[in-house]
């Protein structure tokens, strides 16, 4: 039993470092240069928007996730498991939601980043773009760790059947998948919808494309793309994980 929980801790430790890595990695991205002035202000539209859009879904998100686990441990407690099965349920949704919060919040930074480093070269530009994905990918990784080890090294000391060990730290998987859930398909609806409007307002109305400066629509389109191919992305990959 020592031996397996001291492999426990030395996998709970990995996660730490995954996210030590993220962390340092961020650091690394803010010192980098913005660009101009107009640059800056472009790039802060759309992480307040990118931002706004996280903050309203989430708001919906824990009122589903407080019914939902309240509905789970009830279950749980009926059926003689362990209302503990809510407790593991909250965790995995927390670390699914926090994937996608880490991801959106380093790539709005790195967004703009990456453009001004394009003008001096691709390389410079490539290496901070790949670094604001290892950013979510390492949150992903140390999340999905130190959530999961941490639930069995508790459970663990908690039940001496590992079948209910299993049953009820399941709960953490369905947690992430509902986020998840909920975070590929609002941001996709938001994605697309802001995408359309800007497709409408710029080609067929104003005969302009649809990324032009003069396209009122062009902010919430880059904000689309980051709610659903970042936050929804980094939620999707946390519950595959």
């Amino acid at each position: 039993m020592t031996d397996i929980n001291t492999y426990l801790w030395a996998v709970l430790n990995t996660g730490v470092l995954a996210l030590i890595y993220a962390a340092w990695k961020t650091n690394w991205i803010n010192k980098q240069d913005q660009g101009t002035e107009r640059m800056i202000l472009i790039g802060k539209s759309i992480a307040e928007g990118a931002m706004a859009f996280l903050k309203a879904e989430y708001k919906i998100l824990s009122i589903f996730v407080i019914l939902t686990s309240v509905l789970l441990a009830y279950k749980g407690h009926s059926e003689g498991t362990s209302w503990l099965v809510a407790v593991s349920f909250i965790v995995g949704a927390i670390c699914s939601g926090l994937a996608g919060y880490i991801g959106m919040k380093v790539a709005t930074k790195a967004n703009v980043r990456t453009t001004n480093a394009a003008q001096e070269s691709l390389g410079k530009a490539l290496e901070i773009a790949f670094s604001g994905g290892s950013v979510m990918g390492m949150g992903v990784v140390g999340l999905g760790v130190i959530g999961l080890g941490s639930l069995f090294i508790i459970y663990e000391q908690l039940f001496q059947d590992i079948n209910t060990v299993i049953q009820v730290i399941s709960g953490f998987s369905l947690g992430a998948s509902s986020i998840a859930l909920f975070a590929r398909v609002g941001g996709g609806i938001y994605t697309k919808a802001a995408d359309i409007g800007a497709d409408l307002v710029g080609k067929v109305e104003a005969g302009i494309p649809e990324d032009h400066p003069l396209n009122p629509a062009t902010i919430a389109d880059n904000v689309g793309d980051n709610v659903g191919d970042v936050a929804g992305m980094g939620a999707d990959l946390f519950e595959s994980f």
